[in-house]
C-alpha cells in the first residue's frame, strides 16, 4: 500500500453539508435583515472556519459585533438542522471501509467546529473512521497541521506514509505544512479554475479513482 495513514477534509470531500450550510447562513442573515446568498455564493464562501463563512456571507461594512450575532445565531440553527439535507457523496463509506479492511488508518480533520464534526462522522461513518479532529480550544484551524501531526503521531505514521485528500487550497497547504502528501477532489466545493497550485497534487474527478490509488 502507498499509505498507513489517510487524512480526509470533512465538507465537500467525505460529505455533501453545502445545502444545510447554506440554509443555516441564510436563517442568520434572514434574522439581522440582510439579503440571502445563493448556493454558489456559499459553495465559494465555505472552508476556512465558520466565522470565515459568515464574514463573507454579510455585506460588506458589517461591524463586529453584529458579525458576531450573526455567527452566533448560524451556530443555533446549524446545530438544530445539521443532518437535514447532508450526505456522504456515492462510494464513500465503502471506499473508508474498504481502507479500514485493508489496514490502512482512516483520519477526518475538518475546519468545522469539533462538537460538529464528530456528530456527522457518528451519523453517517460509525465504524469507518479512526480519529477526528476539528476546530477548537486546542486544535487551530487548518491549514494548521496540528490536528493531522496529532493523528500521525497518535498512530505512529511518519508523514511520508500519510496523504491528506480534500477539495481546497486549504487542504493541500495543510498538508504540505505537515510534510505529507496530498491529494485534491473535484466533486467537492472548489472548481478546478479556482485552484491556483496543483502541481504535482494527483487530482481525482472519481471516487472509484481514489480508491485504486490508495488500494495500490
Amino acid at each position: 500500500m502507498r499509505y498507513d495513514l489517510v487524512i480526509f477534509d470533512l465538507d465537500g470531500t467525505v460529505l455533501n453539508t453545502l445545502r444545510d450550510l447554506a440554509n443555516a447562513v441564510n436563517y442568520a442573515l434572514a434574522l439581522h435583515g440582510f439579503p440571502e446568498r445563493t448556493l454558489d455564493e456559499a459553495r465559494r464562501f465555505v472552508g476556512n472556519g465558520v466565522a470565515n463563512l459568515i464574514a463573507r456571507s454579510v455585506p460588506e461594512g458589517t461591524d463586529a459585533a453584529e458579525r458576531a450575532s450573526v455567527l452566533a445565531d448560524f451556530k443555533a440553527r446549524y446545530r438544530e438542522h445539521i443532518d437535514d439535507c447532508t450526505l456522504p457523496y456515492p462510494g464513500i463509506p465503502e471506499l473508508l471501509g474498504a481502507l479500514r479492511g485493508a489496514g490502512i488508518r482512516v483520519g477526518i480533520n475538518s475546519n468545522k467546529f469539533d462538537a460538529a464534526l464528530q456528530n456527522l462522522c457518528r451519523i453517517h461513518f460509525p465504524g469507518l473512521c479512526d480519529a477526528a479532529a476539528g476546530e477548537g480550544e486546542s486544535t487551530p484551524r487548518k491549514p494548521d497541521p496540528t490536528a493531522a501531526l496529532r493523528m500521525m503521531e497518535r498512530f505512529g505514521v511518519p508523514p511520508e506514509r500519510a496523504i491528506y485528500i480534500g477539495d481546497s487550497a486549504v487542504d493541500i497547504q495543510t498538508a504540505r505544512n505537515a510534510g505529507c502528501a496530498a491529494a485534491w477532489v473535484s466533486w467537492g466545493f472548489r472548481r478546478r479554475e479556482e485552484m491556483e497550485d496543483l502541481a504535482g497534487v494527483p487530482c481525482f474527478d472519481r471516487v472509484e479513482d481514489l480508491r485504486a490509488y490508495l488500494l495500490s
